[in-house]
């Protein structure tokens, strides 16, 4: 955590990391913890906070209820198939947020569920621990 708050707020920047790039990394991050089967470091990437907020075919506040959203929907390796983002489009709303608009995709085997495919909008802020996802509208 330390040495987190150290990266981001001395490191990087001397290092001409922007934010946009970190923002990167966060997904970058999210995409080989979900292929390495880790729903539960995947949500890393969001707040812990129950105002943290996902919404898809229904709305899920708070991130104890998205965590078990995504457990409850991915509970095994299969069902979890291959991630991977494309067209993402990162866009910085001052120097603490971060709008991301991009698509995902999703391979997986007919019987765990077959391939899906969609987009989504995220809201991240940056917060103490780092660049967090606050509001995640994914539409498959």
């Amino acid at each position: 955590m330390i040495l987190r708050l150290f990266l981001t707020l001395v490191a990087l920047p001397l290092l001409g990391v922007s934010a946009a790039d970190e923002v990167r990394a966060v997904l970058d991050r999210q995409v080989a913890d979900w292929n390495r089967g880790d729903v539960r470091a995947f949500l890393q990437g969001y707040a812990d906070s129950a105002e943290t907020t996902f919404v898809s075919s229904t709305v899920v506040k708070g991130y104890q209820q998205v965590l078990r959203r995504y457990l409850d929907r991915y509970p095994t390796r299969e069902k979890m198939g291959n991630l991977s983002f494309s067209d993402l489009d990162i866009r910085m709303l001052g120097r603490d947020y971060a709008c991301v608009t991009g698509k995902f995709h999703l391979v997986r085997s007919p019987a765990s569920g077959g391939n899906a495919e969609g987009i989504f909008s995220l809201l991240l802020h940056n917060t103490p621990a780092g660049w967090k996802i606050i509001l995640d509208h994914t539409n498959p």
